[in-house]
């Protein structure tokens, strides 16, 4: 995947990170993807009170992807930090700084369920457009339910 690509994900990602809504973890995520058409797809973390309904950035993204027709991602980023009560009105430019948020194992399993055919996906963990790792998803999830 090109490097311009890369940094367009990550660009999205962060953007889609400053919707979060994150009032119960104050960890913001945000996700970006693209398919084989080239379209993004962006989402971010969205909690609930009943903490088991809260969805992850990742699935937000993909399930955007998936209910405009498509069944194929090629790559996607993924940003997240905790924000800080002194933070929460300065997310604009901020770094994120910390760790790298990896997709969960619940994303990782849903991710797995979109791959191009005999292919793997570029999993992009980023902490800013300067600063960030990819990993190929069957590194992350090397044994995948499939049926």
């Amino acid at each position: 995947m090109k490097d311009e690509v890369r940094r367009l994900l990550i660009d999205e990602a962060i953007k889609a990170r400053k919707m979060a809504y994150a009032p119960y973890s104050k960890f913001l995520v945000g996700a970006a993807l693209v398919v084989p058409s080239g379209n993004i797809y962006t989402g971010c973390n969205i909690e609930n009170a009943s903490y088991g309904l809260t969805v992850c950035a990742e699935r937000v993204a993909i399930f955007k992807a998936v209910s405009e027709g498509q069944r194929h991602i090629d790559a996607i980023a993924i940003v997240g930090a905790p924000l800080f009560e002194e933070d929460e009105t300065a997310i604009e430019g901020e770094k994120t700084g910390g760790e790298y948020a990896f997709p969960c194992g619940a994303c990782r399993q849903v991710l797995a369920e979109f791959l191009p055919e005999s292919q793997d996906i570029d999993v992009i963990v980023a902490k800013s457009q300067d600063d960030y790792r990819v990993f190929k998803l069957s590194e992350l999830l090397p044994y995948t339910f499939s049926i």
